[in-house]
């Protein structure tokens, strides 16, 4: 079988999805990594595409009543789709980084890495783990405290395209998804740390010991 990057491509089974080979005990922190790594990709890429719900609700609400108005009003809820933009690109740095993390420890979990793939590692997912708290910070203050206005027309007209519009509120602290996505956000933030300090223990037990557990080793000498 062809090798990539150094890793043989017939370790790729569909035989290792399962729960007695993800979950044994013959590698270092391997049950943890594999519950840590997989928290982090769902929950922040869920929040994501709840998120892009959200967000396509209110991009149709800008064009629907913009289109109601024959282009008199604007709604300027551009914080919400910006914010919510940045989710996305949030939701899919953290799948790669530990989605990437959680196939090679499944697939490749003796595979032998230099110092700088290492560093690499370490430092992806600090800055996704950063990143993830400061979109999660930012969604909750815009999510708690902001909230859409109609511009270019009387406020009783405004409240008329808004009825005829129907959702998504205009406060978005009312809006289901406005609140939901936050919430998954902010337990992905949990996982995304918790994922990134296992990493680096992990990393730090494998330079020093090799990939296999105490447990294993104990095993293997009796």
């Amino acid at each position: 079988m062809p090798a990539i990057w150094g890793l043989d491509l017939k370790e790729l089974q569909w035989g290792k999805f399962k729960g007695s080979y993800m979950f044994n005990r013959v590698y270092h922190l391997r049950r943890t990594k594999m519950i840590v790594y997989q928290a982090a990709m769902i929950l922040c890429v869920v929040s994501e595409s709840v998120g892009t719900a959200m967000l396509s609700d209110y991009v149709d609400q800008q064009d629907g009543i913009s289109t109601r108005s024959h282009g008199q009003a604007q709604v300027q809820n551009n914080d919400i789709i910006g914010i919510a933009s940045f989710n996305i690109v949030v939701g899919i740095a953290v799948a790669t980084i530990f989605g990437a993390g959680f196939f090679f420890d499944l697939f490749w979990p003796e595979r032998i890495e230099t110092k700088a793939v290492r560093l690499s590692w370490k430092i992806s997912a600090v800055a996704v783990s950063i990143i993830a708290l400061v979109d999660a910070l930012a969604l909750t203050v815009i999510v708690a405290t902001h909230r859409a206005y109609i511009i270019g027309v009387p406020p009783e007209y405004a409240r008329t395209l808004v009825d005829k519009n129907g959702p998504p509120n205009l406060i978005y602290r009312k809006n289901a998804m406005s609140v939901t996505s936050p919430v998954l956000l902010w337990l992905g933030v949990v996982a995304t740390f918790s994922s990134t300090y296992i990493m680096w223990r992990s990393h730090q037990h494998d330079d020093q010991f090799g990939p296999w557990s105490a447990e294993y080793k104990d095993e293997e000498t009796i």
